[in-house]
């Protein structure tokens, strides 16, 4: 039976065994949760208990017990964690499939269960692999296809996030006593400890490399994904790096406007003739009624700059453009609200992509920084950053600076 899977004679490799893997688990560790954290911030920046416009989990119940009001200071804050949530990820993934490599035996080790402690091991490895699988797999693709998936993306990966995350506290807590063992021990196991391991084969092939090298290997392979991943986070010759990274490359475009976008005007379904000066109305409602405004109306208010990036949940950002427009606070004021701005929900022209309508929370309207933004680098928005107007709040997701923007309700939501 040397040629079944639950054989173990059918797992070779030399260079299995509990150093190595404990060495893997302990890189895993520390990146896994910094990838939690970030994953768990990432969803907050969204305010989604604010609005359900920004709530892409309705039924996430206790597990949204840390939601907080999202700041907005200092400005770079959404685009420093996503950056390292998305970049840490991709990073991760030849140690993760390394990791794997080093513990298949175990998924096929029999019997099953030898012991409820042994039982609860086997468990939690089975949810720890899939939930990884899931997680990572689902997040590439989100990153590099849009998501191809049915559902919706936030929902999958918030439920795996906690999934797997349960699965990883339970499977460190069980096996910190062995790997800290296996770190002070010899790298090198002797023969009467092999037939005491799931990891190691009682008949090994011959060694064509050294478990260093191996980790060397591994460590390279994150090397490589790094460097073509993190310039995604930059401008410049940076940028051109990201090779795996989808808004790598050039610059889409010269010019004030030439800055890297999510989503085209022609993608968003935008018509020209209905964003035109002419036609082009901003719908403002609020406490004391609705006014209707249009670009040269807003224009002649009181206008503000700012410098801001944008940032987006699939990790890429640009550095900080030079925005000009309306304060939301003044455009607040112009509806009854003079001193302490609402809520907000915003609505956009667009007629296809997530986020047609979002949610700013008070502080987000009240920032000085926050505009509906006319101009970027010294002249007009082009028609894919969001002209005729769109909103540009200070660390906010991408996707909550909403383009084309139509109707501007200030309120309580």
């Amino acid at each position: 039976m040397a040629w079944s899977p639950f054989a173990p004679g059918f797992w070779r490799s030399p260079l299995r065994g509990p150093w190595l893997t404990t060495v893997l688990g302990v890189v895993l560790l520390g990146g896994i949760t910094l990838l939690f954290v970030t994953g768990l911030v990432s969803y907050a920046a969204y305010n989604p208990n604010l609005s359900s416009v920004n709530d892409q989990t309705p039924d996430k119940g206790i597990l949204g017990f840390y939601l907080f009001p999202w700041p907005t200071d200092p400005v770079w804050l959404y685009r420093l964690n996503q950056g390292v949530h998305v970049t840490l990820g991709i990073t991760l993934i030849p140690v993760l499939l390394a990791k794997l490599w080093s513990v298949i035996p175990k998924l096929f080790a029999l019997p099953p269960a030898r012991s409820l402690a042994h039982a609860l091991e086997r468990v939690s490895l089975l949810l720890l692999v899939g939930g990884a699988l899931f997680e990572f797999v689902t997040g590439v693709l989100n990153i590099q296809l849009d998501y191809i998936f049915p559902g919706s993306f936030y929902t999958l990966h918030f439920y795996g996030a906690w999934v797997f995350f349960a699965a990883f506290v339970v499977h460190v807590a069980l096996k910190t006593p062995a790997a800290l063992r296996n770190l002070r021990g010899p790298r090198e196991e002797n023969w009467s400890d092999r037939a005491l391991s799931d990891l190691v084969s009682p008949r090994p092939d011959p060694p064509t490399t050294s478990r260093r090298d191996a980790l060397w290997f591994v460590g390279g392979g994150s090397v490589l994904l790094f460097a073509t991943t993190v310039g995604q986070n930059f401008d410049g010759l940076l940028r051109r790096t990201a090779l795996l990274a989808p808004h790598g490359g050039a610059q889409p475009g010269s010019g004030p406007n030439g800055f890297q976008i999510n989503k085209t005007a022609a993608y968003a379904g935008i018509d020209a003739a209905e964003t035109s000066e002419s036609a082009w109305r901003l719908v403002v409602s609020g406490r004391t009624g609705t006014v209707r405004l249009s670009r040269a109306q807003l224009a002649r208010l009181p206008l503000h700059s700012a410098a801001l990036p944008i940032a987006c949940v699939e990790g890429w950002s640009t550095s900080d453009q030079w925005w000009r427009g309306v304060r939301l606070r003044d455009l607040a004021a112009l509806v009854g609200y003079d001193d302490d701005p609402p809520d907000l929900l915003v609505e956009s022209l667009q007629r296809r992509g997530a986020f047609r309508s979002a949610a700013l929370r008070a502080n987000q309207v009240a920032d000085p920084h926050s505009l509906l933004a006319l101009y970027v680098n010294g002249e007009d928005l082009s028609p894919d950053h969001g002209f005729p107007a769109r909103v540009i709040v200070p660390a906010a997701p991408g996707v909550l600076n909403t383009k084309w923007v139509a109707r501007m309700t200030f309120g309580d939501l």
